[in-house]
């Protein structure tokens, strides 16, 4: 298989790998062939370099940035999906953003950030950040879009100019949302919630029994959201010259999606500098003619451009030959049994990916990236007993939380040597969530009945039927065994008593700010002061990071190589039928040279507007 995955990621080095001469030659033969069919059936060019000279680069990336790439079970049709199921990674952006600013061929950026996603509002943060380096660097930086968010409108306000289409708009409205209380809904449906929760701020469950928002969580929401939109407000006054309140007044003011309400926000917002003013999408093709120049090698009248994909190939990579390896095993996502997905840390995949470190000789410390707002206990300990068996062996870990790190994001960060959260990280939730439905009332009314035969007290118990006083214990046993349990691994991890973990557990969340004051998190940093710390506690001179990810199929790195370097599209039927061709040619050609083969048969999430 080593052969083929060769091949697949260029053909070049399958030559030394495979068995036979003949069957090397012809293997090679038949795949260049039908990749030439791919790509000169297809498409009108191939991967050509574009000399980024005089150009400006374009950066919209169309997506959800995300800290680590995954695929679902079906790679086809994750590759097929629309551009918002695409991923960016984080530090691919970031890298990008960087090589700009030290790229002196480039005049100037150009960002439309109005079709990216995030996960969470610490990184959207920390790309703005970068954005504002940019600017800062001396490099012209232009925003222009159709329509800007609360989080692309702060992306767009670190550019040195910000243009908006005339009947376009312009939605900053701050941080948060409002939350379904179904109380009455259940008492309607005769359904009954049996609530053993741990933690007076352990909100998770409040929405099916409550009929509001309990003063706990009102309280710690909004020590989350104030810093956080404060922190946000000031990275927009500092990149339009206003004032933090110029930007809380238009927030406050804001008036409608559309029509003349929407085209009036515009009005206000040039008015007080909030953009720089309206273009329509041939007035701003011309100005952007005007000041970089006409594009002769284009088809149609634009100005000089390189677009992010072109420029990203030419960025140099990351490449160290040290044997010394720090290990980068990311947690993204909702924890969950079973294996990776998009949203989804799954427990088997990230445990895989744990193991594969440390019994690798080479990984010397692995920095374990949490961005989860929690999940399954199961799941969590999953994770948490495979990174212990890493410190077993002496191999040091460091965490570094993103976004969220929860509930479950805590728990599975207790082995950790130390631990870093960037400064609007999301964490604690120290607590268990445990809400059980029944439809005893619901059956008696609608007119079920249940009778049967048991072999012990609760063997034909389900949510159909009510709880009975002993189940009831058991049930709050279970709960309190789960918090105990929880909060002894967080004393044990930060060096403090059960009680203190206690008094500031209680499944209350909290900033990195604060909680880095009473002790849940070391110090307040990003993933690369993580790598850092770890490559000191490692003392290493040298080292290289590896960034351990799914594992693909040779025949689907071959798929991915080239959707990525050449203009293909996934969504073309013809792409869909070459690609299941060349799976058939890739299996066919296993079975040449493996004869065997032939014998085998969601409390803490907030919304950004």
């Amino acid at each position: 298989m080593n052969a083929f995955r060769s091949i697949f990621s260029w053909l070049g080095r399958f030559l030394d790998k495979a068995r036979t001469i003949m069957l090397n030659l012809g293997t090679a033969i038949v795949l260049i062939f039908f990749t030439a069919l791919i790509i000169g059936g297809l498409t009108s060019s191939g991967p050509e370099t574009k000399d980024p000279t005089g150009r400006v680069l374009f950066i919209d990336p169309q997506g959800t940035i995300v800290d680590q790439e995954v695929f679902g079970s079906d790679f086809l049709s994750s590759l097929a999906a629309d551009s918002s199921s695409n991923q960016i990674q984080t530090r691919d952006l970031i890298k990008l953003i960087r090589a700009a600013a030290e790229n002196e061929d480039i005049p100037a950026v150009f960002i439309d950030f109005s079709s990216t996603g995030f996960a969470g509002p610490t990184t959207a943060i920390n790309i703005a950040k970068e954005l504002k380096a940019l600017r800062e660097s001396g490099k012209r930086v232009i925003a222009f879009s159709d329509r800007l968010s609360t989080i692309s409108y702060l992306m767009a306000s670190q550019a040195s100019e910000v243009w908006v289409h005339p009947v376009g708009s312009v939605s900053v409205r701050g941080l948060g949302g409002m939350r379904p209380y179904q109380k009455e809904l259940f008492e309607n449906l005769k359904i009954n919630f049996h609530n053993y929760s741990q933690g007076d701020f352990k909100s998770a469950v409040e929405g099916n029994t409550r009929t509001d928002m309990s003063e706990n969580d009102r309280l710690q929401r909004e020590a989350l959201l104030n810093p956080i939109w404060d922190e946000m407000k000031a990275l927009m006054a500092e990149g339009r010259d206003i004032k933090s309140n110029d930007i809380q007044v238009f927030a406050d003011n804001y008036v409608g999606f559309f029509g003349e309400a929407a085209m009036g926000n515009i009005a206000y917002a040039e008015a007080n500098n909030i953009i720089d003013g309206t273009k329509s999408f041939p007035e701003f093709r011309k100005y952007m003619i005007k000041e970089f120049g006409l594009d002769e090698e284009a088809e149609t009248e634009t100005y000089k451009t390189i677009s992010y994909n072109e420029f990203s190939k030419q960025i140099d990579k990351d490449y160290s030959d040290s044997d010394n390896q720090i290990a980068i095993i990311t947690a993204e996502g909702a924890i969950m049994e079973g294996d990776i997905a998009p949203g989804v840390a799954g427990a088997n995949g990230v445990v895989k990916q744990i193991r594969s470190a440390h019994e690798d000789e080479n990984t010397k410390a692995i920095v374990f990236r949490v961005n989860s707002p929690g999940g399954s206990i199961i799941a969590s300990e999953m994770m948490r007993d495979e990174l212990s068996a890493a410190k077993k062996k002496g191999i040091n870990v460091i965490v570094s939380m993103g976004d969220y790190a929860a509930s479950g994001g805590v728990y599975i960060s207790t082995p950790a040597d130390y631990i870093f959260a960037e400064p609007t990280t999301i964490t604690g939730s120290i607590g268990v969530a445990i809400a059980i439905p029944t439809l005893e009332n619901t059956m008696d009314y609608i007119g079920v009945n249940f009778d049967g035969v048991v072999t012990s007290k609760h063997g034909g118990w389900d949510p159909t039927q009510a709880i009975d006083d002993d189940l009831d214990k058991i049930f709050a046993a279970w709960g309190a065994d789960a918090y105990d349990r929880f909060v002894n691994f967080v004393a044990e991890s930060r060096s403090q008593s059960y009680e203190d973990i206690k008094k500031i557990a209680g499944g209350r969340v909290w900033i990195a700010t604060s909680a880095k004051e009473i002790g849940l998190i070391d110090e307040i940093g990003g993933i690369d002061d993580a790598i850092a710390y770890a490559a000191n506690i490692a003392d290493l001179e040298e080292y290289q990071v590896e960034y351990y990810g799914q594992k693909l199929s040779p025949e689907e790195l071959l798929i991915k190589e080239l959707l990525e370097n050449f203009d293909i599209s996934i969504a073309d039927p013809r792409v869909i039928s070459a690609l299941d061709g060349l799976t058939n040619l890739y299996d066919t050609l296993v079975e040449i040279q493996y004869p065997k083969a032939l014998f085998t048969c969601k409390d803490c999430m907030i919304d950004l507007n």
